[in-house]
């Protein structure tokens, strides 16, 4: 199978959007740590850049959920593959994602995380498709508001391939 991919938004976008939501969560949760629960696989590269970027204390753990498996559109069940490492009781958490589409899994998702004890949990995504929106879901931090396209890089895959893309591009499959 051969893919094309198209650039969407290129890298020094994408690195320059980071730094700006950076600096807006260093503002927001000044004289606070910040944990961070990364959503693999995706989120990792985004949560990595997010993180060297804020200037206030960082912890970081890790969550694995998923609802795609290895296809393009959602199978409708949400899975935890990995669950957090440490409680979150009583600390500000900022879940860092790669993107929101229907907002099945992160509903879930936050209020899970939510039911925990955490002191505050907001939301940090790279990209946001709100057209594709399902359930309803709170962003406090996005990067980017994406059409309705199968986007790829930066940690965005199709079948676990892309990853690695320094861009956010889109994938025009042959099948």
């Amino acid at each position: 199978m051969d893919d094309k991919i198209t650039v969407m938004i290129p890298e020094k976008d994408v690195d320059d959007k980071i730094r700006i939501l950076g600096e807006q969560i260093s503002k927001d949760y000044a004289g606070k740590t910040v944990h961070i629960v990364c959503i693999l696989k995706g989120a990792v590269f985004f949560a990595c850049e997010l993180a060297k970027r804020i200037t206030v204390p960082v912890t970081i753990d890790f969550m694995s959920c998923s609802s795609y498996g290895d296809g393009s559109t959602s199978s409708g069940v949400v899975k935890i593959v990995k669950d957090l490492d440490q409680s979150i009781e009583g600390k500000h958490v900022l879940v860092v994602e790669d993107i929101v589409d229907t907002g099945r899994t992160l509903s879930y998702l936050l209020e899970l995380l939510r039911n925990r004890g955490p002191e505050s949990v907001k939301l940090c995504t790279l990209l946001d498709k709100p057209e594709r929106r399902t359930h309803e879901v709170h962003v406090d931090y996005t990067g980017f508001e994406v059409p309705d396209e199968f986007v790829v890089g930066y940690g965005l895959d199709y079948a676990q391939k892309y990853r690695n893309l320094p861009y956010i591009g889109v994938v025009e499959t042959d099948d």
